[in-house]
């Protein structure tokens, strides 16, 4: 059976099971018991090359003594030991302060973990579809790879908190332009499932690491946190996928909790890739930890904080939507201090439709460098490609719609840049006359003429006349059917 069918019979025995409620239980109840088989594929293989090794997981409760006979225990006495003995020790795990003790990295994703299954013949018939799949052959783990990355596609209903999964095509797209190296400490204060950090992990094992020792700077490199348990979780299962040993960088934490002043110089990076959460506000007391930015809303105070915690010639880039950069007041100030602190040399304006089904509002991308002040900023408009009117969950954005900002951005060293149909460069000057407004609107584009008025207003009155037409009409249906 192919790895795409083992996923989708595990979703439909799930389906048939009273205790899992819809996808977010699916997929966590799917990710914690991947995440063990995972796990315990990567344990044989390091049991083989390291000596000495010690899984993290106590014998019993190892994938391959109470999940790997499909004839092994089943019905109530599954459900016994998953819930009574698996769930408890997992989540209490004894973990060393030391770097790279794989027990920290159980012990978290148990921590928010739950069996929602209250069937113990049907965890038995998912337990035997899981033991199908070899995580440590490389063609199955890249299949399940793409497939993992669908399943998170799926769970794009947090859109409701101001969050989006970002199109792989942005991710991508934004990474390259980054170029991460091993030896760099790459970080997203808001990492979700990690779409960020797995683009940077492909991006390096193609370009730069050719060691063992650049894989292990890589690695080493890593940071990430999630404020959600779910995305955390998968997050983490993600990393193992992409053959990191030790994702207990990945924290189950709130970013914006620490005070702005208490990120010290150690704590600088090279790096920051991320989509913050925008639109959502943070719960209160927290604009306290930001004295000059005092500010709720979550997209500006992730913007003050990646400033904080770049190193003087670090570089990032970052989603931000079109309301940061026209918005007023605290948002005037936090980017009169971004100008000043880093140069932003090119902002990528997108159209509405980038995010749809999820959401439908304007975002940009943003990159700048830490330690010398703006002096012009680059602005590229992307467009839908022809023929298409927006993007949408049948017709997402790809990775070649952005070849023409490739083509244009000028390499590393961005030279060679000319203004053009979707390009635009705009002065400091011309900001601070705006008022740090960097809502600039692409001069090139010909205003679109919205008709003579006595027309648009005629058109208003038809289109009022048959709204009333048909208000009567309902109204008339709804008397009728009452007087029966």
């Amino acid at each position: 059976m192919s790895v795409r069918n083992t996923v989708k019979s595990i979703q439909d025995i799930m389906r048939q099971d009273a205790g899992v409620d819809g996808d977010a239980q699916r997929i966590s109840q799917l990710c914690w018991m991947f995440f063990l088989k995972i796990m315990d594929d990567q344990d044989q293989e390091l049991e083989l090359t390291h000596d000495n090794y010690v899984s993290p997981i106590p014998e019993r409760l190892q994938w391959r003594n109470w999940a790997a006979d499909p004839e092994g225990i089943t019905g109530e006495a599954l459900l016994n030991f998953i819930n009574g003995e698996l769930f408890p020790a997992l989540k209490t795990v004894p973990v060393s302060a030391q770097l790279g003790d794989r027990r920290r990295v159980v012990r978290d994703l148990f921590e928010d973990a739950y069996n929602y299954m209250k069937s113990g013949q049907l965890i038995r018939q998912v337990v035997n579809r899981i033991s199908d799949v070899d995580f440590n052959s490389l063609t199955e783990r890249q299949h399940f790879g793409e497939i993992y990355e669908q399943i998170l596609n799926n769970l794009q209903s947090a859109g409701n908190a101001g969050e989006y999964y970002t199109p792989r095509a942005l991710t991508s797209f934004m990474v390259e332009r980054i170029n991460p190296k091993p030896g760099e400490t790459l970080f997203d204060p808001a990492c979700g499932t990690g779409g960020f950090l797995t683009c940077a992990i492909r991006h390096m094992e193609k370009n730069h690491v050719r060691t063992p020792d650049q894989r292990e700077k890589m690695q080493g490199g890593l940071r990430a946190v999630e404020k959600k348990p779910l995305p955390h979780m998968l997050c983490v299962t993600n990393m193992l996928l992409h053959g990191i040993e030790d994702p207990s960088f990945v924290r189950h934490d709130n970013t914006l909790a620490r005070p702005l002043i208490s990120w010290g110089k150690d704590e600088r990076v090279d790096i920051v890739l991320t989509n913050p959460p925008f639109g959502g506000r943070e719960e209160d007391g927290i604009e306290n930890n930001f004295p000059t930015f005092r500010t709720k809303e979550t997209a500006d105070l992730f913007l003050a904080l990646i400033v904080r915690l770049l190193k003087d010639g670090g570089r990032a880039a970052v989603v931000l939507p079109d309301g940061s950069l026209f918005g007023e007041g605290i948002k005037m100030r936090l980017k009169e201090h971004l100008l000043e602190e880093c140069n932003l040399h090119t902002i990528v304006r997108l159209p509405n439709s980038v995010f749809k089904p999820y959401a439908s509002i304007g975002t940009n991308l943003l990159f700048f460098e830490k330690g010398t002040p703006t002096r012009d900023i680059w602005y590229w408009e992307h467009r839908v490609p022809e023929g298409q009117k927006a993007y949408s969950m049948t017709k997402p954005i790809r990775q070649e719609h952005l070849q023409d900002c490739v083509d244009w951005w000028g390499g590393k060293e961005r030279k060679g840049r000319e203004e053009g149909p979707q390009a635009w460069r705009v002065s400091l000057e011309d900001v601070k006359a705006r008022g740090y407004n960097l809502d600039f609107k692409n001069p090139h584009t010909v205003a679109h003429d919205h008709d003579d008025p006595e027309a648009l207003l005629e058109d208003l009155v038809t289109v009022e006349t048959n709204a009333a037409r048909l208000r009567d009409r309902l109204k008339s249906i709804l008397a009728e059917a009452l007087s029966r």
